[in-house]
């Protein structure tokens, strides 16, 4: 790769950073659900940033063709504005920049032009959407965008099956999409962000293959972010039982669970005595089966209970089968996680063994 092509992807991801916070702060501003459908797109000829989709799921949304600018003087926005009315497309233009001032954001809306911003400030106006937000303020002192949006929740997911099943790194999007339960263009803002910091490499056409580099630090990174920025938005929910044995002689499975933290490093290593309980359920499992196994085990909601409750937040199913995990325990690398994120010196100890035996075996792949 030469000199060129690094900066066209370290400013490629740059643009992404900007889309994915102002679609962040736009859903945090007006409680409409924003989504990137597809990033670097081309429509009629016309290369576009993204096509986001904004609206409610459950109806039929808005979509928009983004361009992503700096604005820093009204001439630019004459000039979107401009350029896109001499294009023959079938979706309105959506301006998505870092910030746009009160005074652009005024100019925007005497020229119908839509945008969005990092902080919060929007303009759209369609049959369906009418949004006119500005005044929401740029600290003096905030930094530019930097590189890690591998380590956002959504990504984190992502990050997290590629780790596991190697085989996905050349897998279509949407497989990918799906193994993490994430959407579609969270995918590619994954793997640009990856490239960009020398995780990954390739990918580049179907005979250039991609390949996953430095996977021991790529694993580091998703442990330490993993319980700060993933593990809070599990919806974690923690019980008590009166028998503190209860989950020794039950089959998880027929609850959609799977046994995580240290009754999974039991299961693992055969080196610790569990004193806590980690189960993972699958959504649908939450509510239906979830209330089966607490009315089955007589269990009861405890704000310190020594039970937590957290979402399978992945859908690796055929490759769990293949490696045959021990007593259905969910995979090695988020046990791992679990053991970490304890701050016990005994787990971190197991946490150790169990990278030696099951996961360390990987890094000697790249």
């Amino acid at each position: 790769m030469d000199e060129t092509d690094t900066q066209h992807i370290t400013e490629q991801t740059k643009e992404v950073l900007v889309l994915e916070k102002a679609l962040e702060a736009f859903q945090r501003t007006t409680g409409l659900k924003a989504q990137c459908e597809q990033f670097d797109a081309t429509l009629n000829g016309r290369r576009f940033d993204a096509i986001v989709r904004i609206g409610d799921p459950r109806e039929e949304a808005e979509r928009f063709v983004v361009e992503i600018k700096r604005i820093d003087r009204f001439d630019a926005l004459r000039t979107i504005r401009n350029t896109f009315f001499h294009t023959l497309v079938p979706y309105p233009l959506l301006l998505v920049a870092p910030y746009i001032t009160p005074d652009a954001a005024e100019k925007c809306r005497e020229m119908n032009l839509p945008f969005i911003d990092t902080h919060g400030n929007a303009f759209i106006a369609t049959p369906k959407i009418f949004i006119y937000v500005k005044g929401q303020r740029k600290a003096e002192d905030e930094p530019e965008l930097i590189y890690g949006k591998a380590t956002t929740a959504t990504a984190l997911r992502v990050v997290f099956v590629l780790l596991c099943d190697d085989g996905l790194l050349n897998a279509p999007y949407r497989q990918i999409a799906k193994a993490a339960n994430v959407a579609l263009g969270t995918v590619g803002w994954t793997f640009f962000d990856l490239d960009a910091r020398g995780f990954t490499t390739g990918g580049k056409g179907k005979q250039n293959r991609r390949v996953l580099l430095e996977r021991k630090k790529l694993i580091d990174e998703w442990v330490t972010n993993y319980p700060i920025k993933l593990r809070p938005k599990l919806g974690i929910r923690r019980l008590t039982a009166i028998d503190k044995n209860w989950w020794r002689d039950i089959d998880i499975k027929k609850y959609d669970g799977g046994w995580g933290g240290e009754i999974a490093a039991d299961h693992y290593t055969g080196n610790l005595r569990p004193a806590t309980v980690t189960i993972y359920v699958g959504p649908a499992a939450r509510t239906e089966k979830l209330g089966r196994l607490i009315a089955d085990k007589r269990l009861r909601p405890d704000p310190k209970g020594e039970i937590e409750v957290l979402e399978r937040f992945w859908n690796l199913d055929e490759w769990e089968k293949e490696n045959n995990f021990p007593n259905d325990a969910v995979p090695p690398l988020l046990v791992y996680a679990d053991l970490l994120a304890t701050l016990d010196p005994r787990d971190a100890q197991v946490g150790r063994d169990l990278y030696k035996k099951w996961i360390a075996h990987a890094d000697a792949k790249t």
